[in-house]
């Protein structure tokens, strides 16, 4: 039973991989909003109403991977070894990435053409913007997890919401310059150097005065007397 189940998922995945790589290069040859879901399904040789069974939105057929990079933060924060902190789980995360040329991990001369795509379509933006807040408050569920507090955290949320914010700046700094017709191998390791950078800054605004980071002691208030402040 449970080898059929597996290759059903299998199976479903590759349609789900069929119909965003379709739509990709459709997107990418005609332009983003010059292509229906109609004729997404056409060529895919499914159903419109398939395709939106795998992508409620006509955008996440372009932005597809963010269902993966909840999955990745997830578990890089729930599987961490004892003893490692959220944070330091996150940047061993993106080391891995960089290190596997995993896509959320490196850049390449043809990612021009994926970004003008984005670029040339508002509700593509819109879209994006929307899933980095979706990241974020699944950071802070995350962060408050681990750290034992409530999941209406406030101090989970700013953190997470620092985070984001910090990988996102230095995403699209990067993004920028590699549209700029910069080398993308030049481009790869000064991104790799400022995300290091965000991390170390990151580790000092959310430490603690006994060394950990994102403790549950961070969210406690003025009222028992005690503070989330660092002296230096």
């Amino acid at each position: 039973m449970s080898s059929e189940l597996g290759l059903r998922e299998r199976k479903k995945q590759q349609t789900r991989q069929t119909i965003s790589d379709i739509a990709s290069g459709l997107f990418l040859k005609r332009g983003f909003d010059n292509v229906t879901v109609a004729e997404v399904a056409e060529a895919a040789g499914v159903s419109a109403k398939t395709v939106f069974n795998y992508f409620p939105r006509k955008e996440d057929l372009f932005l597809d991977r963010f269902p993966e990079a909840a999955e990745l933060i997830t578990r890089a924060i729930r599987e961490r070894p004892e003893g490692e902190e959220p944070l330091a789980a996150l940047r061993r995360l993106q080391r891995d990435l960089m290190r596997a040329n995993h896509p959320f991990g490196t850049f390449t001369d043809g990612y021009r053409f994926f970004w003008q795509v984005v670029i040339d379509s508002p509700s593509l933006q819109a879209r994006a913007r929307e899933r980095a807040a979706e990241l974020e408050g699944l950071l802070g569920s995350l962060l408050a997890e681990a750290t034992g507090s409530s999941q209406d955290d406030p101090w989970s949320r700013v953190a997470a919401a620092m985070i984001v914010s910090a990988y996102r700046t230095v995403y699209v700094t990067t993004v920028d310059r590699v549209m700029a017709g910069e080398p993308a191998q030049k481009v790869v390791r000064d991104h790799t150097a400022l995300l290091e950078r965000a991390f170390d800054c990151l580790e000092r605004a959310l430490a603690l005065p006994d060394g950990g980071y994102l403790s549950p002691a961070c969210s406690s208030g003025p009222e028992d007397g005690s503070s989330s402040s660092r002296t230096t």
